[in-house]
């Protein structure tokens, strides 16, 4: 995979990392981190070339590095790919910082991930460029807080209070 890739773009820096980080055994899962200019171009190789046949996204997520130890990035956008033909998996990692952190969507290529950008923006507020119906899918449209970003307070930012209770009998 990795040398598919680099034939393909030789003037990328593109190396595998270990995607899970242990002491006591050495990796077995691996991710390519690729910079959002280049990730639509990575994506369609990744997808159509024969070498690497992803033909699947398995997931699409995010990570928040605030305060993570030597973090030069806030948000990694995750993206978990499976090969049916090769039987093989790569995870590439997109890292994207504030104020307003922002990747390519990728649903022209797996139609997949639209559900999946939508949650990562509507948890972290990431914004997916491109992408057809780009709404919060988890929050209400009037939410102006991103739940899962590390800077999000434990006990809310007192949401709760603006916004009318609806019990099950009203609803």
């Amino acid at each position: 995979m990795l040398a598919a890739l680099q034939s393909k773009f030789p003037s990328m820096s593109l190396e595998l990392r270990p995607l899970v980080v242990r002491t006591n055994k050495p990796a077995d899962q691996f991710y390519v981190r690729v910079e959002p200019g280049a990730l639509l171009e990575v994506m369609r190789f990744l997808r159509d070339d024969e070498r690497t046949k992803f033909e699947q996204l398995i997931d699409l997520t995010c990570v928040d590095y605030l305060n993570f130890p030597d973090a030069a990035d806030r948000y990694g956008v995750v993206y978990s790919l499976l090969s049916l033909t090769h039987n093989h998996r790569l995870w590439i990692k997109c890292f994207v910082n504030d104020p307003k952190p922002t990747v390519p969507s990728v649903t022209s290529i797996w139609k997949s991930a639209d559900w999946m950008e939508r949650e990562v923006f509507d948890m972290f507020g990431v914004v997916f460029e491109g992408h057809p119906d780009l709404r919060r899918i988890l929050t209400w449209d009037e939410f102006e807080a991103y739940p899962l970003r590390k800077d999000y307070p434990l006990r809310g930012k007192g949401e709760r209070e603006d916004y009318p209770v609806i019990h099950r009998t009203d609803a």
